[in-house]
């Protein structure tokens, strides 16, 4: 049972919803989120979409590479 199961709030500063994801602090920060400075981020469902928005070209190069190897 995770943190995320117990009810860890959202990492984002001035963001006290529960969390629905955990990932690393470092790409959180790198996609323009403030956090909080913790060993993991959580971010909560809006806050997540943020993320994937904000990563979604660094991800579709990243298959891009993949598949050229």
């Amino acid at each position: 049972m995770g943190k995320v199961s117990r009810g860890a709030k959202c990492s984002v500063e001035g963001c006290d919803r529960d969390a629905v994801r955990s990932l690393d602090p470092e790409k959180v920060h790198a996609a323009g989120l403030k956090i909080k400075s913790e060993r993991r981020a959580f971010l909560c469902k809006e806050h997540y979409k943020e993320y994937k928005k904000a990563t979604k070209k660094d991800r579709v190069v990243e298959r891009w590479r993949k598949i050229a190897l």
